[in-house]
């Protein structure tokens, strides 16, 4: 007998998403993961603008990653206009990178996520009873605006143009609160190595930026576990698809799902965190009877939580050796392409800029993580599902189930706050 599972208005994650499954014979025939948000045209909006606007233009598409479509958005006009950046420049564009990847991982660790395992049915809820968590989470995003606005001018869509300069104070203050956070960041490995994840176990390739030495943001090759390509050659592997039941693109790589974030950025890149952050890993690798690569997609809490570390350090570690101001180089408007790739917290993002002989812009494509990870996230909802249904779970039970699978991938579907209504049919 068929039977469908409607999740509509899926809650605690960044955005809006409805979920469909179709079910016979107590097995997934179809899964629909539909981001709902209305269909938003920042490509189309940018199309024969001036160059020097669309780092503006394009921040606004996410207030959560503002920092990672401006500093993607700025690169890509660069290697159009075949300009270098500075070492200055390239210290403002990682700080920013790093103060969102900060604030953003700690509200999907804390708010987002953990009331799914503190039996809490939010963050509010969760105050009650931890309140010392929200008071970790509220530290750690508080850090993570204070580097953003230092560098970028503001806490969300940053004053950043092709041209940045090194702003004229000092940071003392900052590298005291960064030093400061230490011992939350301790508490945070601890607390994420040490919850009940489901089990979920699958093969699937993943995809990060990958540099010879740092835990890269801003730069490096695409790189996964089937093959590495240049960012410039992201056309040639990833596919965009349109489904008629969601405003959102769905990607494959080479016509194959894979996942991108935390969890992808650790099995691919371990070996180039500090050493703090491997002593870290390593012992929570220990704590959940594991090995690399992680496998279980729940474990991206985890990989978020070591990121905050690595995140903390390498801050530091800018600030302490930041560049002299220097003189910029100048502009000099072409006619070119260019692409540029980075590390947002949530995974891999992609801008691709066209610019006529006048400084306007004739194309643009930009590919986010979230529709990356689309399709993986719907095959994991069918893996999990099927075999629930087959260990007879409770439809409440599935519900949640699917609720905590889908915010492990901390997705990103435009603002949303509201709660979950479920209809069996």
């Amino acid at each position: 007998m068929a039977r469908e599972i409607n999740l509509n208005h899926l809650c605690k994650i960044e955005g809006h998403a409805n979920l469909t499954l179709k079910i016979e014979h107590d097995k997934v025939e179809r899964c629909e993961l539909k981001a709902m948000e209305g269909a938003r045209f920042f490509e189309a909006l940018v199309v024969n603008k001036n160059l020097s606007d669309i780092q503006e233009i394009v921040s606004r598409i996410c207030g959560i990653c503002s920092s990672a479509h401006s500093v993607a958005a700025i690169q890509a006009l660069e290697h159009a206009l075949q300009m270098q950046p500075t070492p200055q420049q390239r210290s403002i564009r990682e700080l920013l990178m790093l103060g969102e990847r900060i604030r953003s991982h700690a509200t999907h660790l804390y708010f987002l996520s953990l009331p799914d395992y503190l039996n809490a049915s939010s963050a509010l809820s969760l105050a009650s009873k931890h309140k010392d968590k929200v008071n970790d989470a509220l530290a750690l995003i508080t850090l993570g605006n204070r580097i953003v606005e230092a560098f970028g001018g503001r806490e969300m869509h940053p004053f950043l143009k092709i041209k940045e300069e090194m702003p004229r104070t000092e940071f003392s203050g900052l590298l005291g609160q960064l030093r400061d956070a230490k011992p939350i960041l301790a508490r945070a490995i601890d607390l994420f190595a040490n919850l009940p994840y489901p089990q979920l176990e699958r093969t699937v390739d993943y995809l990060a930026l990958k540099e010879k030495k740092e835990y890269t943001t801003i730069s490096g090759r695409a790189t996964s576990h089937t093959g590495n390509f240049s960012e410039e050659d992201y056309g040639k592997h990833l596919q965009e698809n349109i489904r008629e039941y969601a405003t959102a693109k769905f990607v494959v790589k080479d016509g194959k799902p894979y996942m991108l974030g935390a969890l992808a950025r650790i099995n691919l890149n371990h070996g180039q965190l500090g050493t703090e952050a491997k002593n870290a890993l390593t012992k929570s690798l220990g704590t959940l009877k594991t090995s690399l690569p992680f496998s279980n997609p729940h474990h991206n809490l985890l990989c978020q939580a070591i990121e905050l570390l690595e995140a903390t350090n390498r801050s530091i570690e800018i600030i302490e050796h930041l560049p002299a101001r220097q003189d910029l180089p100048q502009i000099r408007i072409r006619e070119g392409k260019g692409v540029a790739a980075v590390e947002a917290p949530r995974g891999t993002l992609f801008h691709e800029y066209h610019i006529d002989k006048t400084g306007k812009i004739t194309y643009c494509n930009i590919i986010t993580p979230t529709a990356q990870n689309l399709n993986i996230i719907e095959r994991d909802i069918a893996q999990v599902v099927d075999g629930l249904l087959q260990a007879g779970t409770s439809k409440e039970e599935i519900v949640r189930q699917v609720e905590k699978l889908i915010r492990a991938f901390d997705p990103c579907f435009s603002c949303s706050t509201h709660f979950l209504q479920v209809t069996w049919l």
